[in-house]
């Protein structure tokens, strides 16, 4: 056998022999991820508004991507943030703007009160997502069958007086139930709307804001679509 041959046998040998021993290095010593850049966020409120709209009809379709959860994206995420929409939402366990858009980390920049009742670290935080990252769109998500509003009618129903911080939150909502109260049909639901509708035209009206598009939406509980609120 020329040596030449005996030599790449040796070689391919040692290899074969070494394999199993560099698997293990491998497994144990994984190499670093490559870190690639996200895709394009939306530029303008309507692209971002029609970004929303699309991960939520995912969502309600059961149809979900559960986008940018992967390690490369938290270590892209770790030196900045570029997120493409604010939303004000309520606190209500069954409505995380996240999973009810089809949106991952480094999105979506969520502020949640009850009711999405607003006060000044709200607007603050909704300022800074507006003039220090250039979100251009705000969306208020407001939903059926909110707590914060139905404890504010019972308030109002029977005048008892609210005790602590939740004055915060009557104060907030009892606007729009007043308004809505002689209108036919469930007084909690023109509520819950005629709230979201005055929590957005509050937003809208502060110049704070001026730089962004201001928009109200309404989540319906059963069916999981979002549709906007005129």
């Amino acid at each position: 056998m020329p040596s030449n041959r005996r030599a790449l046998l040796a070689a391919a040998t040692t290899a074969l022999t070494a394999t199993p021993a560099v698997l293990a290095a491998t497994a144990a010593h994984p190499p670093p991820p490559r870190h690639t850049h996200p895709p394009p966020h939306p530029t303008t409120a309507r692209a971002a508004l029609a970004e929303l709209l699309a991960g939520n009809r995912r969502y309600a379709a059961g149809r979900s991507r559960h986008p940018h959860e992967e390690r490369a994206r938290r270590q892209v995420l770790a030196a900045e943030q570029h997120p493409f929409a604010v939303v004000v939402g309520c606190i209500d366990s069954r409505v995380p703007p996240e999973l009810v858009f089809d949106q991952g980390l480094g999105d979506l920049l969520c502020t949640r009160t009850a009711g999405q009742v607003l006060d000044k670290a709200v607007l603050g935080s909704i300022q800074y997502g507006v003039a220090e990252l250039r979100i251009p769109l705000v969306l208020v998500l407001g939903h059926e069958r909110c707590g914060a509003v139905a404890a504010t009618l019972e308030y109002l129903r029977t005048g008892a007086p609210v005790p602590g911080h939740l004055a915060l939150l009557v104060d907030g909502i009892a606007p729009a139930a007043l308004r809505t109260r002689t209108a036919r049909g469930d007084w909690a639901d023109h509520t819950a709307r005629a709230h979201t509708v005055r929590v957005r035209d509050a937003i809208r009206a502060d110049p704070a804001f001026a730089s962004a598009e201001v928009a109200a939406a309404w989540f319906d509980l059963d069916t999981g679509r979002v549709a906007l609120l005129p």
